[in-house]
């Protein structure tokens, strides 16, 4: 009779799911218990860590030092310049795929959940998490107030990329280009600060876009040529990817800080390193990208091209329409990977001088105040976040993007 009173467990119950994955034979129970255990230690020994025992005074004196290095400080006007810039454009460009979206939805019949200021959220808490973090450990109001001007510009310009009309919706790239490089002409021009001086977490994050930016056009070019019928070309593109792809990306930074000088006429001076840098990655991540696109390319079906080639279409007309759309769409997670390993190895900088994020976290613990007092425990630890931070940011995105294309399920 007392069994009759309990509330029947239904399938979608909590208390069912965890019976049937966590507790469905006496080894899985055993396991979920050490499991949570251990996942409850973890936790406890993190909450310790980041609210008791770490000592934030060296982040905070540093934080501007963490995130733009030696720039100017008063030339810092023209970074919150370029955010506001880059802002505006990057919401202009996503009210406008939103828009696109929608109406492609529209028409073949599928459901479009947008989430709202919440489902943005949901979207982005990663890099809203960093963002905060880093708002807390700073000591004026001033990065705060210029943050909600940012967002406030940033969803402005969304609100006019979802009004924009279908004819300027179609050129969202020739607005997203003039966007990024507006952004570079507000930091560098009218006695600006130029590149080669740029230092700290945005040195990561240039080269990093930067280098997918100029090595996807790259990759891309050498996939095709690798799959040309001309021989010349093929073999060309043959002996760039596998030289490329066979030396480590240290050993070609070395030899760009190095050895560039002395393939260069006298007359020609030599750029300057962070140049030198991102002529090396975009060498050799577009090496990696063209393998991925060629994976992408072979997975095809050949009768598709075939069936193009019965209806008369062109070469040009069948790569640009039928086989690179389809290839772009199946590798979309192993470049999105390839994009996460490339903002990772931007660390590498500092082996040729370059104060990038890491080499920061290394040197504000030789200053006098902090010097001989163990703190990388916490320099490193903050740099890591700010690297997992961007990382997952990106592949939340990959994953989203994963599912509105329906990889792996149709």
């Amino acid at each position: 009779p007392a069994e009759r009173d309990l509330p029947p467990v239904t399938e979608s119950s909590p208390v069912e799911w965890a019976r049937r994955n966590l507790f469905s034979s006496a080894f899985n129970s055993v396991l979920t218990l050490v499991m949570g255990g251990f996942v409850l230690w973890a936790a406890y020994r993190l909450v310790t860590f980041v609210f008791v025992t770490a000592e934030w005074e060296i982040v905070q004196r540093n934080l501007t030092l963490f995130m733009v290095g030696r720039f100017p400080r008063d030339e810092l006007w023209r970074m919150w310049a370029s955010l506001a810039i880059l802002a505006t454009t990057l919401g202009m460009v996503g009210g406008m795929v939103a828009t696109t979206e929608r109406e492609v939805a529209l028409q073949t019949g599928r459901v479009v959940h947008e989430g709202g200021a919440l489902g943005l959220v949901r979207r982005f808490w990663p890099a809203i998490l960093l963002v905060v973090v880093l708002l807390g450990f700073t000591r004026t109001l001033t990065p705060l107030v210029m943050t909600v001007v940012v967002t406030v510009l940033g969803t402005i310009g969304y609100r006019f990329g979802r009004a924009a009309p279908h004819v300027v919706r179609r050129r969202w790239w020739l607005l997203l280009s003039a966007g990024l490089i507006a952004s570079v002409v507000v930091l560098v021009a009218a006695g600006g600060v130029g590149w080669n001086d740029w230092t700290g977490l945005h040195l990561n994050l240039f080269v990093t876009f930067a280098g997918i930016a100029l090595a996807f056009p790259l990759g891309l070019l050498l996939a095709l040529g690798r799959r040309s019928s001309l021989p010349a070309v093929r073999v060309v593109c043959v002996g760039f990817i596998e030289l490329f792809r066979g030396v480590p990306l240290i050993t070609l930074l070395l030899m760009a800080q190095l050895a560039l000088g002395f393939f260069l006429p006298t007359y020609v001076d030599p750029p300057g390193l962070v140049i030198r840098a991102l002529i090396v990655i975009v060498i050799f991540e577009g090496a990696y990208i063209a393998e991925i696109v060629r994976g992408g390319l072979q997975a095809l079906p050949r009768g598709q091209v075939e069936a193009a080639q019965a209806l008369g279409l062109s070469p040009l007309t069948i790569m640009r329409r039928i086989t690179l759309p389809q290839a772009l769409r199946s590798v979309i997670p192993a470049m999105v990977g390839q994009f996460i390993s490339l903002f990772q190895d931007t660390s590498l900088l500092s082996t040729i001088t370059l104060l990038e994020v890491l080499a920061v976290s290394q040197l504000v613990t030789s200053q006098q105040d902090f010097v001989g007092q163990g703190l990388q425990s916490v320099t490193l630890p903050f740099v890591a976040f700010i690297f997992w931070a961007v990382s997952y940011s990106m592949s939340r995105e990959s994953r989203r993007l994963e599912t509105r294309l329906g990889i792996g399920t149709r």
